[in-house]
């Protein structure tokens, strides 16, 4: 009579629903365990640089290590300042 018309076959909208969902929840799952795997890289690579030089041998002399950091006696003085002089 007058509403008589069969319900639309929405079936498929909701397979592909489901499949946009499950594939964005793939790509977030996938970028946060690549985070968690860098941040570990991270993590190590800084505690090795937090470890004390090791001494290496040459013959029978034991020498420190030598390092890529500026030591206290390699640091530049200080730029110097004019002082703006009171009137």
């Amino acid at each position: 009579m007058f509403f008589q018309e069969p319900t639309p076959d929405t079936s498929g909208y909701m397979i592909a629903g489901y499949v946009i969902t499950f594939i964005v929840m793939a790509i977030y799952v996938a970028s946060i365990y690549l985070r968690s795997r860098n941040l570990n890289q991270d993590m190590t690579t800084l505690q090795e640089l937090d470890k004390p030089a090791q001494p290496v041998q040459q013959g029978n002399i034991i020498q420190p290590r030598k390092t890529t950091a500026r030591s206290e006696n390699n640091r530049s003085p200080k730029p110097v300042t004019k002082k703006s002089r009171k009137k």
